[in-house]
């Protein structure tokens, strides 16, 4: 599954299957490089401070269970793995999930990343935050997007009223490309 945005200035081609992403400029003089999109987003407020509250059990089983499944076969393959374990908790989902509940759940994955000896960003926590509210059988919807200038990439959860769950303002800058988990 291929997903495309242009932002005039750029196309960002995105790769579910791989993870591969591409940025094409339009044909026109001028630059001819295009910028490398990034994964994971500089202002994203989970490394900057550590997330207060207690220290959760599931919310670390959540987020190993994302890692294991994201390193269990080819690099190349591992966005799709993320995508089928999002997809698959989704399905088991019967309510949408609070804004209180999908914060909580947010907050819970972001202390256990601080704990985690790999790589843990929007990707990784959004997934586990899924995963964590599906134990609980409540859904929300998962956003994969892009913002232009710098071209980056960001994956986030949102409550089905559309509001983004603890995100940073730089959320709305994204152009959603993925969505999973339309209202139950």
């Amino acid at each position: 599954m291929d997903a495309l945005v242009d932002f005039g200035h750029v196309r960002v081609l995105i790769d579910y299957d791989t993870g591969r992403v591409r940025c094409v400029l339009p044909a026109r003089p001028g630059p001819t490089t295009a910028p490398a999109a990034s994964w994971g987003s500089t202002e994203h407020p989970a490394g900057l401070t550590r997330p207060p509250g207690a220290w959760s059990p599931l919310a670390a089983a959540a987020l190993f269970l994302v890692l294991a499944v994201k390193r269990a076969g080819p690099r190349r393959t591992a966005m799709r793995r993320v995508l089928r374990i999002v997809r698959a908790a989704h399905s088991v989902t019967v309510r949408p999930a609070g804004t209180r509940q999908a914060a909580s759940a947010v907050g819970a994955v972001r202390r256990a990343a601080w704990s985690s000896p790999d790589r843990t960003a929007c990707l990784e926590e959004s997934a586990a935050a899924v995963l964590l509210l599906a134990l609980r059988r409540r859904s929300v919807v998962w956003h994969h997007g892009v913002a232009p200038d710098p071209v980056r990439l960001h994956a986030w959860i949102a409550t089905h009223d559309g509001a983004p769950v603890a995100e940073p303002a730089s959320t709305r800058a994204c152009t959603t490309a993925l969505t999973i988990g339309a209202a139950p």
